[in-house]
């Protein structure tokens, strides 16, 4: 259960927009707000006004005439996306610095812009949502982190600096602050308007997979999308060293939303290419990252020399400093392998952590934690398992033999240490390592060719559900969506309605200017339907000219309202031919349940009527099916 702000306990003044989007998030919560006031609101901040046609323009994806003034990218946009941009540029222009000493802000809004763009990105893909709304929602995503940076920042300052993880991280808010950043995010979120369908998937992508939705569920979706989103922001603010163990992690991620390597590499390119469009536009930092591939590509580098030994990485761990030092200059400066050392167990344990050795060389007997109790501490780990371990001794009594083989030791080395014995010893440990890694890639394409099959099955289930030319449900899609509203409708006892759209004098277009440009005007009117309808409306394509809105808990004046509204906005597009424009319509044919219709199919039929009675009346119009009888517009406003 979600909390409210209120119920958090909070000291201090939260992060809040200002000025104009504190403006417009007033305005928006009437309900007689219009898109006119709004922008009127909105032009009084010509960097908020440029924002906003730059985001309606970026998730256009249709290809349709570039939008040049705040009223249209409002219209695009919607107020309630409008709203939550306005909120998530106050911010950033507010909080480039503040008082938390330990909270870099320059790299909490570069992470947060990267997550945007992200989603943005994956709503274009995935259809999981409109793409400027999921911009909005990864920008202010964790917001909650700066929130409590602003209420707490010297107890926030200190618990950053313990914290080592992002699980970690959450657990101290909680202890010390009493609430956490998931928790205060939502809470935010709800207060500041945004709908739970999409504060909930918010709260719970820090851990996916301990969210409780179901597996192919939308908030599931959305859930997966957010996490692989926050991936990639972590991804683009690593410094070097650390960017390869997000790669590997991040093609598995992209798999699951059906993209093999190189397009996932593609798409994170672009993606971080506009990251450096908006950090210019946002005055927020982007780092200069390789391509995605070279990021890859630096994840294995393999031995050339089928022969030798190539570089190791070598824990060597002995308490006799002489010793240690005359192997470290053989091992490093003779033998070219990485090389870090320890005097003790303990201190050998804690650096193997970090350092992730390929091979350790350890002495016997050591004061504190010996050899053989250091074998036994990696082997009780995963990670430790694989590591190849030398054990250097001068016992070599069968009983200490036989205890060290049982400990996990893979081999051994007499004192004093002689070059050939350690690069005899060397070269088994290179060819073990060469095993491994043959044995993990032998693995690593197994699970390739998983994804990958699961992802050519997933694109077979979506081709056979899409059209096309237009990239809508086909008939068959919205047949089987039409049939779910209907027996949800007689559940609930909701009203739902229909909407058969028809553009017009299409057999004229296509004769006048050919095929292609016919194919143009259906995507620009599927494209257009698809922003217009609302997130529970399925829009898909019947066939030819076609199309058919299902409007779920929508009566018929609602359902009207719907219709005119996309007859105006088809009607303000012009497609451009040469140097001639098309001005398109489309006919509307509208009917919602009543109790003499026995099933969906008589629904539908009723629309057709009132489609066929709308191009009778002259076309450009909508027309309604009211009890079986037939009323065509013009329609007054409201």
């Amino acid at each position: 259960m979600l909390k409210k702000l209120q119920h958090i306990p909070l000291t201090g003044e939260l992060p809040s927009p200002k000025g104009v989007a504190l403006a417009i998030l007033e305005m928006c919560r009437k309900d007689d707000t219009t898109i006119t006031e709004i922008a009127h609101i909105a032009q009084t901040d010509p960097a908020l006004a440029g924002r906003l046609i730059r985001n309606a323009n970026a998730a256009s994806t249709g290809g349709g005439r570039p939008i040049a003034s705040v009223t249209d990218a409002i219209m695009r946009l919607g107020m309630g996306t409008v709203r939550n941009l306005a909120m998530g540029f106050s911010l950033i222009d507010q909080y480039h610095s503040g008082p938390c000493a330990g909270f870099d802000y320059e790299r909490f809004w570069s992470h947060s812009l990267l997550v945007a763009l992200a989603m943005q990105e994956f709503s274009q893909m995935t259809g999981a949502g409109a793409a400027e709304e999921l911009f909005a929602c990864g920008l202010l995503s964790q917001i909650g982190r700066l929130a409590l940076a602003t209420l707490y920042p010297q107890e926030y300052a200190t618990l950053l600096k313990e914290a080592d993880a992002a699980d970690r991280l959450a657990e101290l808010e909680h202890e010390r602050l009493h609430t956490d950043h998931n928790e205060l995010t939502a809470a935010l979120l709800s207060d500041w308007g945004l709908p739970l369908a999409l504060i909930e998937p918010i709260y719970h992508h820090d851990a996916p997979d301990k969210a409780p939705f179901t597996p192919g569920s939308r908030p599931h979706q959305l859930t997966q999308l957010f996490y692989l989103a926050k991936r990639i922001g972590d991804l683009g603010i690593s410094p070097d060293p650390e960017r390869n163990r997000h790669t590997a992690d991040l093609l598995l991620l992209g798999g699951k939303i059906g993209l093999d390597a190189d397009q996932f590499g593609a798409r994170i390119d672009g993606i971080v290419a506009a990251w450096h469009e908006w950090g210019e536009l946002l005055k927020v930092p982007a780092s200069a990252l390789p391509s995605f591939k070279q990021m890859c590509a630096g994840q294995a580098p393999r031995p050339e020399d089928s022969n030798s030994p190539a570089a190791l990485r070598v824990l060597l761990v002995d308490d006799d400093a002489t010793m240690r030092c005359m192997l470290e200059g053989v091992l490093g400066d003779s033998l070219g392998h990485t090389v870090q050392s320890a005097s003790g167990g303990e201190e050998a344990l804690a650096m193997a952590l970090q350092f992730m050795p390929q091979i350790v060389i350890t002495d016997w007997l050591m004061p504190g934690m010996s050899g053989i109790e250091l074998c036994r501490a990696l082997r009780a780990t995963e990670w430790g398992q694989t590591i190849y371990i030398i054990m250097l001794t001068g016992i070599d009594t069968r009983e200490e033999v036989t205890e060290a083989f049982e400990a996990g030791v893979d081999d051994f080395l007499t004192k004093p240490v002689d070059l050939r014995s350690l690069r005899a010893r060397l070269r088994a440990a290179w060819h073990y390592v060469q095993l491994l890694e043959a044995w993990e890639k032998d693995r690593a394409q197994l699970r390739q060719f998983a994804a990958e099959l699961a992802i050519s099955n997933r694109r077979l289930s979506h081709a056979a559900m899409t059209d096309q030319l237009t990239g809508l449900p086909n008939r068959r899609a919205g047949m089987s969506e039409l049939d779910k509203a209907w027996s949800a409708s007689g559940r609930s006892a909701q009203p739902m309605a229909a909407l058969v759209i028809d553009v017009d004098h299409f057999k004229r277009i296509n004769d006048s200017y050919g095929h292609a440009v016919g194919d143009q005007v259906l995507r620009e009117v599927a494209q257009t339907l698809q922003h217009s309808a609302r997130r529970d409306d399925v829009v898909c394509r019947l066939g030819g000219e076609e199309f058919l809105m299902v409007c779920n808990n929508t009566d018929l004046r609602a359902a009207l309202g719907a219709g005119e509204r996309l007859r105006k906005l088809v009607e303000v597009l012009a497609i451009k031919v040469g140097g001639h424009e098309i001005q398109l319509s489309i006919s509307v044919g509208i009917a919602a349940r009543d109790a003499s219709m026995k099933d969906a199919d008589e629904l539908v039929n009723a629309a057709d009527r009132a489609l066929y009675r709308a191009k009778e009346s002259g076309r450009n119009r909508s027309c309604i099916s009211l009890k079986g009888q037939l009323r065509c517009g013009p329609w007054q406003a409201g």
